[in-house]
C-alpha cells in the first residue's frame, strides 16, 4: 500500500596488492615490482524520475558493488570495481538503524539527480613496491584489500505535492480533488475510502500545481491508529494545506482543532505550514439551514474560511486561485531565506593504533598493518623480521614496548602471528 523497502548494501572489497620481483635477463637488481590492488566499487542511491516504485528492492534484498581486482607484476595496478548506483523515485527518504536501535536519516532524495553515498568501497592493498627502502630492498610482504562497507538501509517513498488536502474521513477530500483536477480517486461515503494518497494537477491558466489528497485522519493518528503514521508522513512533503471540513459536522471548529492536534502531536513543524480552511457540502439542505450559525462559529474563533461545494463545483475555482496565490508567496519567501551552512561536529577519534594483551599474546589493532599478507616462499625468520621492521617504521613498536613486550613473546595482528624480536638488521 505504501512504497517501502529494506535492502542490504555491500560495497566492493579492495583488490589485494602483490608480492612480485622483476626478473629479466641482463637486468641485474630488478627489485620489487608488485602492483597495487584496485579500489572496491561504492554503492550510491540516486533519485530518477524514470523509476516509479521501490518494487525491485523488495524482490532483491542484497545489492553488491564490484570488488576491486588484484594487482599484478610489472607494477600493474588492479582495475577498480564498478560503482553500483541504485535508482529510486524522487521523494524517497533513506534511513539506517544504528546499534542502539535508533533510526538515522541518511538522505532525503527530493528531486531527480539527488544522490547519496551509502556504502564506501574498500581501498586496494599496496604491492610490495611500497615496502622497499634502502635497508629493505627485497620486501616479501604486500597488503590485502580493505573490506567494503556493508549497511542495511530503509527506503520509503513519500508523496511530493504542492498542496495537501487534509481533514476527517468523509469531509469530501476525494470529491474536491476530482473537481479541481483530472484525478479520479475513488469516492464513497464510508471511512477510509482512500487508503493511499492520490495526486492531481490543478491548472489555472498558464500556472499549475500538484495537489494531493491526504487520507482521512482520526483521533490517535499520531499513535498509528487507523493508518495515521503513514498518512502523516505524506503530509510532511506538502508545502501548504487545504483543511477541508464537512458542513454536516456537529462542530466544524472542533473537527479542525482535532485534526490540527494530530498534526502537532506527530510533528510540530506540520502546524507551521500555511492552511486554507474550506467548509464543504454547502449544497446540502441540512447545511444551508445552519450555514449562518456555522459562519458565526468560525468567525468567532478567528477563522477565515472558504465555503464550497466540491460536488457541484461552487466556490472551488476561488479556493484554487487562493491556493496558487499562497504557493507563489511561499516560493518567493523560501528563495529569500538564506540557507545556513552545515555545521560539522566531528566525533572524538579512537586511537589509530592499539595494543591489547590477551593471555600470552600481544594483539595489535592497526587497520593498515592488519592487512599485510606474506608472499610465497618467505621463511618464518624473514617474515618476523619484515613485520618487526614495518612496526618500527610505523612507530607501532613503541606502543608494544609500553605494553611490556619482550623478545620471544607472541605478537598477533590480523591473520599473522609471530615471535617478537627487536629489529636489529637496519643500518
Amino acid at each position: 500500500m505504501f512504497d517501502k523497502a529494506e535492502v542490504r548494501v555491500k560495497a566492493g572489497d579492495g583488490g589485494n596488492g602483490v608480492v612480485g620481483f622483476r626478473r629479466e635477463m641482463y637486468v641485474p637488481y630488478g627489485g620489487p615490482d608488485g602492483g597495487d590492488g584496485g579500489n572496491g566499487g561504492d554503492v550510491m542511491v540516486r533519485a530518477d524520475e524514470v523509476v516509479d516504485s521501490l518494487r525491485r528492492y523488495r524482490q532483491r534484498k542484497l545489492q553488491r558493488a564490484e570488488n576491486g581486482h588484484n594487482g599484478s607484476g610489472s607494477r600493474k595496478h588492479g582495475k577498480d570495481g564498478e560503482d553500483l548506483v541504485l535508482l529510486v523515485p524522487p521523494g524517497t527518504i533513506l534511513t539506517e538503524k544504528t546499534e542502539d536501535d535508533t533510526e538515522v536519516l541518511l538522505a532525503d532524495l527530493e528531486k531527480t539527480g539527488d544522490k547519496v553515498l551509502v556504502a564506501r568501497g574498500g581501498k586496494g592493498g599496496w604491492g610490495n613496491t611500497h615496502y622497499k627502502s634502502s635497508t629493505n630492498q627485497a620486501p616479501r610482504i604486500a597488503q590485502r584489500g580493505a573490506t567494503g562497507e556493508e549497511h542495511t538501509i530503509r527506503m520509503e517513498m513519500r508523496l511530493i505535492a504542492d498542496v495537501g488536502i487534509i481533514g476527517y474521513p468523509n469531509a469530501g477530500k476525494s470529491t474536491l480533488l476530482a473537481a479541481a483536477s483530472a484525478a479520479r480517486p475513488k469516492v464513497a461515503s464510508y471511512p477510509f475510502t482512500t487508503i493511499e494518497p492520490v495526486l492531481g494537477v490543478v491548472e489555472l491558466g498558464l500556472d499549475s500545481f500538484v495537489m494531493a489528497e491526504i487520507p482521512g485522519l482520526i483521533e490517535g493518528a499520531h499513535l498509528g491508529k487507523g493508518l495515521g503514521h503513514e498518512f502523516l508522513r505524506h503530509a510532511m512533503r506538502t508545502k501548504i494545506f487545504i483543511h477541508l471540513i464537512s458542513g454536516t459536522s456537529e462542530s466544524p471548529v472542533d473537527d479542525m482543532l482535532h485534526v490540527n492536534e494530530e498534526l502537532n502531536l506527530f510533528d510540530a513543524s506540520l502546524l507551521r505550514k500555511k492552511q486554507l480552511i474550506a467548509l464543504n457540502k454547502i449544497d446540502l439542505l441540512e447545511v444551508q439551514e445552519r450555514l449562518d450559525m456555522i459562519k458565526e462559529e468560525l468567525t468567532g474563533a478567528g477563522i477565515r474560511a472558504y465555503y464550497i461545494s466540491a460536488a457541484t463545483g461552487q466556490g472551488v475555482p476561488e479556493l484554487m486561485a487562493e491556493a496558487m496565490k499562497v504557493l507563489k508567496a511561499q516560493t518567493e519567501m523560501e528563495k529569500s531565506v538564506e540557507v545556513p551552512g552545515k555545521v560539522f561536529r566531528p566525533q572524538p577519534r579512537e586511537p589509530r593504533i592499539k595494543v591489547i594483551r590477551k593471555g600470552d599474546e600481544f594483539v595489535i589493532h592497526a587497520p593498515e598493518f592488519e592487512r599485510i599478507i606474506a608472499g610465497a616462499g618467505i621463511t618464518p625468520a624473514e617474515l618476523s623480521w619484515q613485520l618487526n621492521y614495518q612496526l618500527k617504521r610505523m612507530n607501532i613498536n613503541k606502543t608494544l614496548e609500553k605494553a611490556g613486550v619482550k623478545n620471544g613473546d607472541k605478537v598477533r595482528c590480523g591473520e599473522l602471528t609471530w615471535e617478537w624480536s627487536f629489529p636489529g638488521r637496519e643500518g
